[in-house]
């Protein structure tokens, strides 16, 4: 039974967080360019891939219950769950700003061309993916 909680775990965050990193890494440039359709885009498939990479986080816990014998307790996974949940409040606020980016490329003021939300957007997703980076070592070396 265990095997079956990682092989869906592992899935998740293959199929889940992969394609979330590259959308989100994606936005920066659609932003620049204005091209709204492709930014909307980007933005459904945050929010999706967003709530499926949750997956990746109830896989893990339940393995760590089912594998039982204090591993919820080492502080690679009380640090890498804690790391989750500041990745999944950071993706909050990039759906935020992607739906702010939207609307301000969608107005009919030429003003604003969402460069606050262009630079927020590239910072807070490379954090984040850095995270990702970081779970993963806590995962593989511990």
């Amino acid at each position: 039974m265990s095997t079956l909680f990682l092989l869906l775990h592992i899935g998740f965050a293959i199929f889940a967080l992969g394609p979330l990193t590259a959308a989100m890494m994606a936005a920066p440039r659609a932003i620049r360019g204005k091209n709204v359709p492709v930014l909307r885009n980007i933005q459904r498939t945050t929010r999706i891939y967003g709530f499926a990479s949750l997956g990746v986080f109830v896989f893990g816990l339940i393995l760590g219950i089912v594998l039982g014998g204090g591993l919820l307790g080492q502080w690679y996974m009380s640090a890498s769950m804690t790391l989750f949940l500041v990745g999944i409040v950071l993706l909050f606020i990039i759906e935020r700003d992607l739906r702010a980016a939207v609307k301000a490329l969608e107005s009919e003021d030429t003003g604003d061309d969402a460069q606050v939300q262009n630079g927020r957007i590239a910072a807070i997703s490379g954090v984040l993916a850095l995270i990702w980076l970081v779970i993963l070592v806590l995962m593989v070396v511990f």
